[in-house]
């Protein structure tokens, strides 16, 4: 049996402990918030903790971290030196250097550390990257998720802005899987951005955009954009384009970008080659929660069966520094080189 501890419960942090109070490996021995919360009646008996210091004194087994970004590197070190192992939300860090020292912690104390890369875990985006990977590069990547939101959706933008841009907390995910198609390391970033919304800090932009071009010949552009200002026209492109060939998530009816569930949902997969187009259906397809269940299952995996997890902390080092890079671009106005160190 694995103890576990929750930190931060919003909308992922939930998910994760709702994975664990349903897994027969699992025992929940805190859950941490620094404000109330209202829990779901499957976790409302379990005790409870205002900070993650008070948190880390029922000595957890495994911390899943569902903070915001930039406590994840304090808090996922400082669980790794108590002799946890981590799952850690993405994006691991709000710098370069900062994942680089979680993932140092990792290797030196021989902790697992996963990041939330819940694409990994999905079956049809597995299905979309083997197919691509088919085809051969060079490759084109055409990616985008912008989410028209308001409310309640809104405020939890704007909270995540006070610390992290769109294109850096959702970019990460589809960065990682650029990377994981062409296996080629970055060379240089683009990226541009504005600020459209006065209830956001002046330093900080909810639309963005970028390119990157990586060492194989490949190109990449993502974009993203957060508010209640956002078109829901075109707000979701997944192709993936090369010399023999695309491959391209094709199901029109996402919903409003605003629903999770419709964030990972693929539906229908279609290969395009000069000779002809086939259509690769995915019904029963998982949801938000399911996908959550197979993130921590494969967590409790990895720490059972010690998963060598090298290849993914270096994949989560390298797809954060190509969207900080992307950052950069647009704070400074200038091309960014990833062949020097991004701090």
């Amino acid at each position: 049996m694995t103890s576990v501890l929750i930190a931060g419960l919003g909308n992922m942090g939930l998910s994760h402990a709702l994975a664990h109070h349903h897994h027969p490996s699992s025992e929940i021995v805190g859950l941490v918030n620094r404000s109330e919360v209202d829990l779901p009646g499957a976790l409302a008996g379990y005790p409870r903790f205002s900070s993650f210091e008070e948190g880390m004194k029922a000595a957890p087994d495994l911390v899943v971290i569902a903070t915001y970004s930039d406590s994840h590197a304090d808090f996922a070190c400082a669980a790794m030196e108590a002799g946890a192992h981590v799952f850690v939300e993405k994006p691991l860090a709000t710098t370069v250097a900062d994942a680089r020292r979680v993932v140092e912690t990792a290797q030196r104390l021989n902790r697992k550390l996963v990041v939330g890369y819940i694409l990994r875990h999905h079956p049809s985006w597995m299905r979309l990257i083997d197919e691509a990977r088919g085809l051969g590069g060079p490759y084109v990547f055409r990616l985008n998720l912008n989410q028209q939101s308001s409310g309640a959706e809104w405020e939890t933008h704007k909270a995540l802005m006070r610390t992290t841009s769109p294109i850096v907390d959702c970019g990460v995910h589809y960065v990682d899987v650029m990377c994981q198609i062409t296996d080629a390391d970055p060379v240089r970033v683009h990226g541009m951005g504005l600020r459209l919304s006065d209830e956001i800090a002046d330093d900080m932009y909810n639309y963005g955009q970028f390119q990157v071009v990586f060492e194989d010949g490949s190109i990449g552009w993502y974009e993203a954009g957060w508010g209640p200002m956002m078109s829901e026209t075109a707000f979701f492109v997944k192709d993936i384009i090369s010399p023999n060939g695309s491959v391209s998530i094709t199901d029109g009816n996402k919903g409003a970008s605003a629903d999770i569930d419709g964030h990972t949902k693929v539906g229908g997969i279609l290969v395009h080659r000069p000779g002809g187009d086939e259509t690769i259906e995915m019904p029963d397809e998982p949801g938000h929660q399911e996908l959550c269940d197979a993130e921590q299952a494969y967590m409790l995996r990895a720490i059972g069966e010690n998963i060598d997890l090298t290849r993914h902390m270096n994949d989560a080092v390298q797809s954060l520094a190509i969207c900080l890079a992307a950052d950069e671009s647009i704070r400074t106005g200038r091309p960014v080189s990833l062949k020097e160190p991004i701090q």
